[in-house]
Order: structure tokens, then C-alpha cells, then sequence
């Protein structure tokens, strides 16, 4: 079973490119493209008394690729540096939205697109507060990130994401996530205790 599967890199940079070699059900050998760039994650913060959401906004190429405009509203997310997945979305919701986050809740872990990626990608949701609006976010320009915060109305997600507009699937994921597990957050104000 050693065999099952070998890797030949074909580019190393930002992320790794490779052939894979894998072994069929019926014996046969097959190749197969893969890209890895590691374990990543996804941190959806609201805000449960303003209901309110952080999304970043910033360029992406996958929609350019297909002649869509480059921006992309999106859930803070990033790679996973240590192993410890959690820690990983706390820092990247502080660097990209600017956010101190401290509880967490896993929504999912798994893989994003196992027929041509190994991202393994860990979903959170996170709740805040005005007060842990304590950065700029942004991004790092180091790392080439140039993102507009914006804090978006839960119920303007809902719409979004009933229209089929959220173009973002781990966005779409989280949004969805968090109007199954806190329906409340999504009723009109003057509905919301009764």
C-alpha cells in the first residue's frame, strides 16, 4: 500500500503543484493534478445584538479567470501556520477585519475540493462586540493583501444568500450555518423576543 500514492512536484512556490500517482480499485495506476498549500481556516465574526457580520472584500483570480469583476466579499480566512486551527482564525480575523475574537465554534473540517486540492479547511463562527473592534484589519502588505472590512446586516446575508449571491462557498457555508443554528439573529428586531 506504499505505493497507493506518490507525488512529483512540478512547482513550488505559494503553493506546491504536483502529479499524483494513485492506485485504482482495480489495481491500475492513474494520474492525477493536485495542488496543496497546507490546512487553512474560515471565521465568520457577528455581532449578536447589532446582527452583524465582518466580511473582507479583496481581489480574487478565480472569478477573474471566467471574465467576473475581481472582488470578492468573503469570511476572514487564511493558512493554518502551527496546527492549531483555532488560533489560526482568531489571527486572521485580527489581521484581516480587524477583530479580537475569543469564543469559537466549529461549523466543519474537511476538504474544500479533494479531487484537485489537499486544503483541508477548518469553519468557524465567532460572536463579538463593538469593543472588539480593536484593529484596522486590512490585511498584511506583506503578504500582498489589500482588504476592505465591512460589516454587513445578518439579514442582508440571508437575502444574499437565498438569491444565490454570495459567491464565496465558505462564505455561503458559514452564513448558513449560522441561520440554522441562531435563527433568532436573522428575525426582524420587533420579532426577535417574542
Amino acid at each position: 500500500m506504499a505505493d497507493a500514492f506518490r507525488f512529483r512536484v512540478i512547482h513550488q512556490g505559494w503553493n506546491t503543484f504536483g502529479i499524483a500517482t494513485i492506485v485504482e480499485r482495480d489495481g491500475t495506476f492513474v494520474e492525477r493534478a493536485l495542488e496543496d498549500h497546507g490546512r487553512a481556516v474560515c471565521v465568520l465574526p457577528y455581532d449578536p445584538d447589532r446582527r452583524v457580520a465582518l466580511l473582507v472584500r479583496q481581489v480574487r483570480v478565480g472569478p477573474m479567470f471566467w471574465g467576473e469583476p475581481g472582488e470578492v466579499d468573503e469570511a476572514p480566512a487564511g493558512g493554518v501556520e502551527d496546527g492549531d486551527t483555532r488560533a489560526a482564525a482568531i489571527r486572521e480575523a485580527y489581521e484581516e477585519a480587524g477583530v479580537r475574537l475569543t469564543s469559537l465554534e466549529q461549523v466543519f473540517d474537511g476538504y474544500s475540493m479533494p479531487s484537485v486540492s489537499s486544503e483541508r479547511i477548518a469553519l468557524f463562527l465567532a460572536p463579538y462586540s463593538q469593543g472588539d473592534r480593536i484593529g484596522s484589519g486590512g490585511g498584511l502588505t506583506e503578504e500582498g493583501e489589500q482588504m476592505l472590512v465591512l460589516e454587513v446586516p445578518l439579514a442582508d446575508l440571508a437575502e444574499r444568500f437565498a438569491m444565490g449571491t454570495i459567491n464565496d462557498m465558505k462564505t455561503a457555508l458559514l452564513v448558513q450555518a449560522l441561520r440554522l443554528r441562531r435563527p433568532g439573529l436573522f428575525e426582524p428586531e420587533d420579532d426577535a423576543g417574542g
